[in-house]
């Protein structure tokens, strides 16, 4: 199974997109979905009475926020307005604010919101995503371009794959509770290039990423339930696929050369007992079926009912219980995947696996030749990427917290947010140091965006600016 890793080399995008991307912040987490940012002289230690720059007010989303062109845009919506924010990166100062009236109704998932994709921006558009409407593309001057119409969607836990840009083409990945589907249309005007149906891989909240080689096309990598698959960007065409990946896919997959790191969760064997055996603890009626009413107790089913509820006809019935119960068994973990093959890969073009619990969500950042993750309760780890050895493990003692938001690194330095608001800076050295923890005193979800010497941090109410500004103290 193992083989040598390739040299490691800088993340491959597109020619068309690199100049763009590798210049600002465009996309969720950055280059290429990297979360690496080339920046320099970022701040170790912030918040209001240090190295701050500016705290804008804004409305809830978890969506992170994207750079671009000197200007930061983000996502958000209140009530049954969906909106899109342009502010000023080095004054905080709105620019402008668009409002769209949603076309659809329904419950939101706790954990998720109406706004939850990032935009994605070509330095000259900017283009947004909401699933209960569709995609919108608004000019610099906020005037609405075009709007692409799509959904209703299927999926319990809400949509959370964000919009990327290759050269011209706006591509989304769209899995759900069936009918699962990647996309493809023109920057310029949103008329579709091309629609792949993706009918096994069912519910995932992982947005692609690029990997250019040296010959044949440009490949969408994209990490679904169970698998990871390749498309071409120019056609659509699936390249190839791996199956025995893991069933809760998050984040972005991470390419450096020929390596894809892909990770997800999951387990050796299901939470779920066999459908008999939960039927006779709670089918108060013996009908064969469940009702919300009856798994009430349940401290899972209780919450997560419209998740084992498929066709959302009220009842979950042994099929659906079973489906759910199969979804949560598989590989899981982190696998290195050797890139270059075609049609279905196998063992042989796995280089390694990590079968260890992963973070639920936040996305690994590759830094260095060192990838770091943080997983809830704080807990950090630094693996070799040519091996999958767990080279040093330890917790930030200060930040103890949940993770939502993803890594990112810039500056020798991998920036690390709680749900609780506390900013986690390493050194990013082997082994790797805990230099400084901030305490925004917010709640956070959104993953910070890096751009122009500066760090931008979105909490529950805000969007804040960080710099360098006041000389740290000499070390004693």
């Amino acid at each position: 199974m193992r083989r040598a890793v390739a040299t490691l080399a800088s993340v491959f995008v597109c020619a068309s997109a690199q100049a763009e991307d590798t210049a600002s912040w465009s996309r969720f987490r950055g280059p290429n979905g990297s979360g690496v940012s080339e920046a320099v002289g970022l701040p170790v230690e912030f918040g209001p009475q240090r190295n701050f720059v500016w705290r804008t007010a804004v409305p809830f989303s978890r969506s992170s926020p994207i750079m671009s062109g000197g200007r930061v845009f983000l996502t958000a919506s209140e009530g049954d307005k969906l909106l899109t924010l342009s502010i000023d990166g080095s004054t905080g100062a709105v620019i402008w604010q668009r409002e769209i009236t949603r076309e659809r109704g329904g419950e939101v998932y706790r954990g998720n919101d109406r706004a939850s994709p990032s935009p994605v921006s070509d330095g000259e558009h900017v283009f947004v995503f909401f699933p209960d409407l569709g995609i919108v593309s608004y000019g610099w001057d906020g005037t609405e371009r075009w709007r692409l119409p799509l959904g209703p969607f299927n999926s319990f836990y809400g949509m959370g794959s964000s919009p990327i840009l290759v050269g011209d083409t706006l591509v989304l990945n769209c899995d759900q509770q069936g009918d699962s589907f990647l996309i493809a249309v023109n920057k310029h005007d949103g008329t579709l290039r091309w629609r792949t149906e993706r009918p096994d891989r069912w519910e995932g909240w992982s947005t692609p990423s690029v990997y250019a080689p040296e010959t044949g096309p440009h490949q969408l990598i994209v990490v679904g339930r169970s698998w990871l698959d390749a498309y071409s960007v120019e056609t659509g065409e699936q390249l190839w696929s791996m199956s025995g990946t893991a069933p809760g896919a998050f984040g972005v997959p991470t390419i450096d050369g020929s390596t894809l790191f892909a990770y997800g969760v999951g387990n050796d064997t299901s939470p779920w007992p066999p459908h008999a055996q939960f039927l006779e603890k709670y089918d108060d009626d013996g009908d064969g079926r469940l009702v919300s009413a009856e798994v009430r107790e349940h401290p899972v089913a209780s919450e997560h009912f419209g998740f084992l509820d498929l066709d959302k006809d009220g009842f979950v019935d042994p099929h659906e219980y079973n489906n759910v119960r199969d979804f949560s068994v598989s590989n899981y973990g982190l696998v290195a995947v050797q890139l270059g093959g075609r049609g279905l890969l196998t063992e042989a073009d796995v280089l390694w696996r990590r079968k260890k619990a992963v973070p639920n969500v936040p996305a690994p950042v590759l830094y260095r030749g060192v990838l770091y993750t943080v997983k809830n309760g704080g807990i950090i780890a630094a693996i070799e990427p040519s091996t999958g050895e767990e080279l040093q493990v330890g917790r930030t003692s200060e930040a103890m917290d949940d993770y939502y938001a993803s890594l990112v690194a810039a500056d020798g330095k991998i920036y690390m947010v709680s749900e609780a608001g506390k900013v986690t800076v390493l050194e990013a050295s082997r082994p790797w140091k805990i230099l400084a923890v901030s305490d925004l005193g917010e709640d956070c979800y959104a993953t910070p965006a890096i751009g122009d010497g500066r760090i931008y941090i979105r909490t529950r109410k805000a969007m804040y600016s960080f710099a360098e500004l006041t000389p740290r103290p000499a070390d004693p």
